[in-house]
Formats: structure tokens, sequence, C-alpha cells
């Protein structure tokens, strides 16, 4: 088996078992046992591939026996009608697992795309394009690799690796000192950041000794405003609103970081098919 994340191969085996069921009665039913068969995975636009591996792994699962032969590298920039890998093997293994190999490789490249097109909309800047936890239920680890590969980085994983605090904690807690105190007290060594819905949160989080802040639907004025400051005390983190269109904007304010959940939640599907060779 290729080297794949665990967390990746038991959402890969979640949904063969989701499609699959008790059996392909249509492939069963149609194709000999023995038969054999081969193909080419096309790509039908231009963007960034992300996914190949996993797009295998689908096949190796269903039958050990597949070949799959990658024809680019991951996070490389493809165009429509590019051949992308060739497959080869067990006839039945091949039809069972196509569906499901494609829609992971149709969604991994479409959050790469989206993702690229993010950074190179900030290309120049100082600032780091992230992703968030606004993933598919049971596909974090796939959606997160992908904006990696896309050229982004990751935030917080889960909720396990990071302390954020945010509206809800700061207002449950009566205010930013409060919140921040009680997580410092169980934080042991784990990275704190605290939303800031004001300037003046930004002053109360700095004076606290906070690492990160996350500026949380600020205009640019105010962004331009805490990152004067801030001074490079702590990291600063643009969240809210981002799309396309405003990005670059946002990353001229000088922030450190940039965070938006359209990367996994609202990028669209990469247009890819499998075409047999007779």
């Amino acid at each position: 088996m290729i080297n794949i994340a665990p967390e990746i191969i038991d959402s890969i085996q979640r949904a063969l078992a989701e499609d699959i069921g008790t059996g392909d009665v249509t492939t069963d039913s149609i194709v000999p046992v023995d038969a054999t068969m081969r193909g080419q995975i096309i790509a039908k636009q231009n963007g960034i591939i992300a996914g190949l591996d996993v797009a295998e792994a689908c096949f190796s699962l269903v039958d050990s026996r597949v070949a799959f032969t990658v024809q680019v590298g991951e996070g490389e920039l493809v165009q429509d009608r590019q051949l992308l890998a060739t497959i080869s093997g067990p006839a039945r293994a091949l039809l069972t697992g196509e569906r499901t190999a494609l829609n992971f490789l149709g969604r991994m490249s479409g959050i790469a795309t989206l993702t690229r097109q993010f950074v190179d909309a900030v290309a120049g800047t100082k600032a780091v394009i992230l992703d968030t936890r606004k993933t598919a239920p049971g596909l974090r680890a796939a959606d997160k690799l992908s904006v990696l590969r896309g050229g982004g980085e990751n935030h917080r994983i889960g909720l396990y690796d990071m302390i954020l605090i945010k509206d809800n904690h700061i207002d449950f807690a009566g205010g930013i000192a409060e919140a921040v105190r009680r997580a410092k007290a169980s934080a042991n060594g784990i990275q704190i950041e605290v939303e800031a819905r004001s300037v003046d949160d930004v002053k109360v989080a700095l004076s606290l000794g906070v690492e990160r802040i996350l500026l949380d639907n600020m205009s640019n004025e105010m962004m331009r405003e805490a990152v004067q400051l801030n001074n490079g005390r702590a990291k600063l983190e643009a969240s809210g609103n981002v799309t396309l269109e405003t990005v670059r904007k946002i990353a001229e304010t000088g922030v450190d970081y940039i965070s938006s959940g359209a990367l996994t939640h609202s990028a669209k599907v990469f247009d890819v098919s499998l075409k047999w060779i007779k």
C-alpha cells in the first residue's frame, strides 16, 4: 500500500463500503471474474492536481493487483485533456472502484486549485493562506492535505492541537482576560490564539502576552491599525468573509495569516474522467 495517512485510508474504506455495500451487482453480473482492462485518467479542465495517490489507494483497497501509474506530480498545474494517470488490472476492481477514486481526486484537486488561486492572489506579501475546520465531515485529513498541495498551510487540525478562544468562549468567561487566564492555566504548552472583534480587543490580547490574535471580520482600516499597534509582537490572522476579490487588499494590511473556510467548503469539484482503452 502506498504511503497515505491512516485517517485518509479510513475515509477511503468508509467511502468504498458506502458505495459497494453488499456488492457491485451491475459489474458482477456483466463482467467475467478473469477479465482485465486498462484506462487513462484525464483532466477535463486546467488546475492543480491533488489526490492521485488517494485515487490509487481506492483501487488498491478493492484489489491489490491493480496497476496505477501517475503521469504528473502532486500540486502540479495541469491542462485540460492532459493525461494524469494510467491504470490496468482486473476489470471488476477497476469498474467497482472508479467512482470512489474519481470522487476523491475531483474533490481534492478542486480544493488544491482554489487554494492556489488564493495563494497566487497574495503573492509578494507576507501573508500565508490558511484553511479552517470547515471541512466535509469525515474528510478533514484529505481536505487539509489538498490545501497543502495547493500551496496553502493548515490551521489547527481539530479542537485538540491549538487553543482558539472565540467570541462564545470570551462571552462565557466574561471577557478576554479571564478566558485567557483559564486557557493559560491548562494550556500545557499548546499555542493560544484569541479572537479580537475590535482594536481595543487587540490591545487587551497584547497586554496578556497572547501569541496569536484572530482579527475577526475587521475592516481593512482596522486591520492596518492592529498591525501597527502589534508591531510584530504577536502573529495576526485575518478571518471572515475572505474571497478571491478581497484577499489581496487584506494581505496588504500586513497581517501574517489569512484563513478562509471557502478553501474547503466552497471549492468546485475538479473535472476528471476515466477513459477505458479497448
